[in-house]
């Protein structure tokens, strides 16, 4: 079979694949790619030990195989986008479409008391597409009429307890650094967003995700066996305030919107000064959403920031794919362990 026609006989077979399936299959190809890196390496050796004398046929062969890895690499780097995606569209076909369940009490009713309309979309489930196509199906709207029956209406107010793919990607290709062998911690980790998109995009050895709503454990549990992740990920379904250890070993601890919407400020300020004291480990890595300025303005703790952690500036513009919303990822903060 001619190369072209191997190609595009590979990329049938992995798009065909069942999407729970599909992690199973890219690790044997990466395993198998590693494979044949090394018969090319060996080959090499064996080229220069035999003063250059091989088969020629051998030699077109193995230096062929020299364009497989940058291929490999963006097959698998789209593929678990796709990935990402039907786990998204699992967890949406579970869930009513705010995304949140009446046991969220706290959340819903903060929502209810904004002093403007405010609903909730999750981003990681739903993208620009999928909210137009519910818009135009008459099941959302982006706006809401000020004066029941005319025609002034004003935009409502979008909120998200989850990253969204673009912003997935843009933590672990370009905040984060090479992860092998770390541990991350996902506090407060709801759909399991975050702890997916570290199996699919990273190479630390265990993500942790920390979250006290039953219901959302089970689903992470579910996404987790199905699609095969439970070599590296384990949900704790636990208060944060009750796991100083794990929070103690962790390389990263990611917080997003993690506390406002669901916490009175007593306990909101509470958790912060349990975080603050046990995510200790020197030169360890915090990334929040918003600020920690931002999230800490409003409650009275004893958290020194300038003792505790150094801000790391990042580049919003290395995100160079089609549709950047580059005001949401200048709400991705990253701090430094001192």
């Amino acid at each position: 079979m001619e190369l072209g026609a191997a190609r595009r006989a590979v990329l049938a077979a992995v798009r065909g694949t069942r999407a729970a399936d599909l992690p199973r299959l890219l690790r044997w190809m990466r395993h198998s790619r590693l494979l044949l890196q090394d018969f090319r390496f060996r080959g090499k050796r064996l080229h220069k030990q035999t003063g250059g004398h091989r088969d020629t046929k051998a030699s077109y062969d193995t230096k062929k195989l020299s364009s497989c890895p940058d291929d490999f690499d963006e097959l698998v780097v789209s593929n678990n986008d796709v990935v990402l995606k039907n786990i998204a569209e699992d967890l949406r076909n579970r869930l009513p479409i705010e995304a949140m369940f009446t046991s969220e009490h706290q959340a819903v009713q903060k929502i209810h008391q904004h002093p403007l309309p405010m609903i909730h979309v999750d981003a990681f489930l739903y993208d620009d597409d999928v909210v137009d196509s519910l818009c135009e199906e008459g099941k959302m709207s982006r706006s809401y009429c000020t004066e029941c029956g005319s025609y002034k209406t004003a935009s409502l107010e979008f909120i998200s307890h989850s990253f969204s793919l673009m912003e997935l990607k843009f933590l672990y290709q370009h905040v984060l650094p090479d992860l092998t062998g770390k541990v991350v911690v996902d506090v407060g980790s709801r759909l399991g967003a975050v702890l997916f998109a570290g199996y699919l995009y990273s190479s630390a050895s265990q993500l942790y995700g920390v979250e006290m709503n039953a219901d959302f454990c089970q689903l992470q549990e579910i996404m987790i066996t199905k699609y095969e992740f439970i070599d590296r990920i384990k949900v704790v379904h636990a208060d944060i305030c009750t796991q100083a250890s794990l929070l103690q070993k962790a390389d990263v601890v990611v917080m997003n919107n993690v506390f406002e919407y669901f916490l009175d400020r007593q306990e909101q300020a509470r958790a912060w000064e349990f975080i603050a004291c046990n995510v200790r480990k020197r030169g360890s890595l915090l990334v929040t959403v918003p600020s920690l300025q931002e999230s800490l303005s409003k409650l009275q703790t004893d958290v020194q920031l300038s003792q505790w952690v150094e801000e790391l500036q990042l580049n919003y513009d290395v995100y160079m794919e089609k549709d950047v919303d580059r005001e949401a990822l200048e709400q991705i903060h990253l701090y430094k362990i001192l």
